[in-house]
């Protein structure tokens, strides 16, 4: 080598012969590297773990937050009151434990009784031992609701329940309508749009057409008459949502499928003889989700604040189910008793404050730009 060639090299090139290896970040999937962006958004991979960690325990609630005891030993036979109604509904009788009252039995005044007598007869109870129906007007003093105490944490509300428990169980709730809401959305919205932006012509001239119409219907009567018939259930609440919020998503695959379907790598699939079916949903499905799957957080946002809205206006579900939207409306009619009012906004507020962190986070995951005005 020259000593011209030497002097221009340049000081941190390898020697000659030496291979250099692709650096992680260039070696990486698509995929793998939207993670690694997405965890790099510390305010966003934060509340990410935080939201999946209280839904994670939320699904525990019959086992953490119940009035039925997790194991009763009586008689030297080990009853599980708790574990048995949750798979089977069956509810043991105060009787059958050795209680004298009528009715199903209370665990609580069931473990005074065992420990007062001194036996070898014990309860377990759960970590927080109230359910979120249970009235408790026999139990505490005064007429409810009540303010926070030793034992109940965020106090009674206007029937003697406690807060805490029907904040919980209203949690997980809530968060499960919003994931089966989204996911009839994107089921029906992505099946919809990819048929319309594939095919075009009079099959998305007609097709448009019809989504229109179908967009024009209002949604508040229609969930007022179903509701004033049918008196739905969490499920068929859920897929009469996902019946009126498919549109908007379908809007967008619709767009994505018309630009996608322009490029060489859908003409090379359809020179190679592939199906209509395998062009769509193997080749161009997977590079048209970008845009959806950065709104799904956004759109779990608009799914729980419709089902609180529902709740608060009478037309969601059915009592006594928890529900923050009923709980938000007894703060309004118990303006006077804070706690009603201030409990069930701050989680209605710091839930929905998470999901938005989250879904910022997509967003600049899925941002081919290195930097954003987020970092």
């Amino acid at each position: 080598m020259s000593t011209a060639a030497k002097t221009s090299a340049h000081p941190n090139s390898p020697p000659p012969g030496v291979v250099v290896p692709e650096s992680r970040e260039e070696s990486a999937s698509v995929l793998v590297r939207r993670w690694r962006k997405f965890k790099s958004m510390k305010r966003g991979w934060y509340s990410f773990l935080i939201l999946l960690s209280l839904y994670a325990l939320s699904l525990l609630n019959p086992l953490l937050i119940n009035q039925r005891a997790l194991i009763v030993s009586h008689q030297g036979e080990l009853r599980f009151p708790a574990v048995t109604e949750w798979f089977t509904d069956r509810l043991y009788a105060a009787k059958d434990l050795g209680q004298r009252a009528i009715g199903e039995c209370n665990y609580r005044k069931l473990k005074e009784q065992y420990d007062a007598a001194g036996g070898d007869d014990w309860v377990l109870l759960a970590p927080y031992p109230f359910g979120p129906n249970e009235s408790l007007m026999e139990e505490l003093e005064g007429r409810p609701p009540h303010p926070p105490q030793q034992g109940h944490w965020l106090g009674t509300d206007d029937r003697g329940r406690d807060v805490f428990a029907r904040l919980a169980y209203g949690f997980r709730i809530s968060i499960s309508f919003a994931l089966l809401v989204v996911f009839l959305d994107y089921l029906i919205g992505v099946a919809a749009g990819a048929t319309l932006g594939f095919f075009g012509g009079r099959v998305d001239f007609y097709g448009q057409r019809l989504v229109e119409i179908w967009a024009a219907i209002p949604f508040l009567y229609t969930v007022i008459i179903i509701e004033s018939t049918l008196k739905p259930g969490l499920f068929m609440l859920a897929v009469l949502l996902a019946l009126f919020g498919w549109v908007g998503i379908s809007y967008y695959m619709r767009g994505e499928f018309y630009r996608e379907k322009a490029k060489d790598y859908v003409a090379a699939a359809i020179a190679q003889g592939e199906s209509r079916m395998s062009i769509m949903f193997t080749h161009i499905l997977p590079n048209s989700l970008t845009p959806i799957i950065s709104f799904a957080p956004f759109a779990i946002v608009g799914s729980i604040t419709a089902l609180v809205s529902l709740d608060f206006l009478g037309f969601g579900l059915q009592p006594p189910t928890p529900s923050w939207g009923e709980l938000v409306n007894q703060g309004k009619q118990n303006i006077q008793d804070w706690h009603l009012v201030t409990f069930p906004l701050a989680a209605l507020f710091a839930t929905l404050m998470l999901v938005v962190f989250i879904g910022e986070a997509v967003r600049e995951a899925f941002d081919p730009k290195t930097y954003s005005r987020l970092r």
